[in-house]
């Protein structure tokens, strides 16, 4: 599976015609990193009717351009202003600020093109219509973006538990859940199914996301690929922030239960999910 998203994901980002273009694109969306989103994809897909075909893959490597895409942005200058993203120069470091825009807006704007086309081809379908609307609300206005907006606009400021996992839901989890839910789609599951992946999918962001704030406390730069410690340097409201590293640590272990208890109670043809969703959950980087 994932050896299929790294061989696809380079075959669509190479019809870019534009070299140095080109290049930071494979650049931000190559590099070193676990797929989660797309895999996430692939595997609801598979748990939905036992396998996945080359339109889910489509799918599952354009929600990875847009990942790919939303941490370029994220690490501009004007936003997080890191340095390093999986233990490489973030994209405006390796080229330059105004490439790294470019390339960002580039893997964003080639995923919805090439999920239209797949819409187009399988018109008589409406599953692919349905899985293209729902990654898109969640990379958009009221979803991955405006958990980022949120997030900027917090920075240094006292806001409530309540506050931060509003922020968490639309910020990381939006793509969790769309990944579940349109995976699930286009593996032809049943209404309950892709409710049960889509709750499955909000749950594991929300877990990642705090996993994410602990590692960010407690794990060196070789662990996590890039600087340690950015959120305090920034002001972010975390988890740990907010409820301190031991609170933080257990919240975690309950929702991680919560997230295990729930895949095993989904009716899945395969035990891929599961063992994907183990994978993510015990993450230390």
């Amino acid at each position: 599976m994932f050896e299929d998203i790294e061989r696809r994901l380079a075959e669509l980002i190479n019809t870019c015609e534009e070299p140095r273009l080109r290049e930071a694109m494979l650049y931000s969306a190559l590099s070193p990193g676990k797929r989660v989103r797309p895999r996430l994809l692939l595997s609801a897909c598979e748990a939905a009717k036992g396998s996945y075909d080359a339109t889910a893959l489509d799918f599952a490597c354009c929600l990875e351009m847009i990942h790919a895409y939303s941490l370029v942005h994220d690490d501009l200058p004007a936003m997080d202003d890191d340095d390093l993203r999986r233990g490489r120069p973030t994209t405006h470091k390796q080229y330059d600020e105004a490439t790294a825009i470019l390339a960002g807006d580039a893997l964003l704007n080639h995923a919805y093109e090439t999920m239209s086309r797949l819409c187009a081809d399988f018109f008589r379908l409406r599953r692919p219509v349905v899985a293209m609307a729902i990654i898109a609300k969640a990379a958009g206005a009221s979803g991955m973006i405006a958990g980022q907006a949120l997030d900027l606009q917090c920075e240094g400021k006292k806001i409530t538990l309540e506050d931060l996992k509003g922020i968490h839901k639309r910020k990381t989890g939006a793509l969790f859940t769309a990944a579940m839910e349109a995976g699930a789609i286009l593996g032809g599951g049943t209404r309950l199914f892709v409710q049960g992946m889509a709750k499955l999918g909000g749950m594991m962001g929300l877990a990642f996301q705090i996993r994410d704030d602990i590692l960010d406390v407690v794990a060196t730069h070789e662990q996590i690929g890039k600087t340690p410690g950015s959120d305090a340097k920034n002001e972010k409201v975390t988890y740990v922030s907010l409820l301190g590293l031991q609170k933080a640590e257990d919240t975690y272990k309950r929702l991680s239960h919560d997230v295990m208890a729930l895949a095993h109670a989904l009716p899945c043809k395969t035990g891929s999910l599961r063992e994907l969703v183990a994978q993510i959950i015990s993450r230390e980087k």
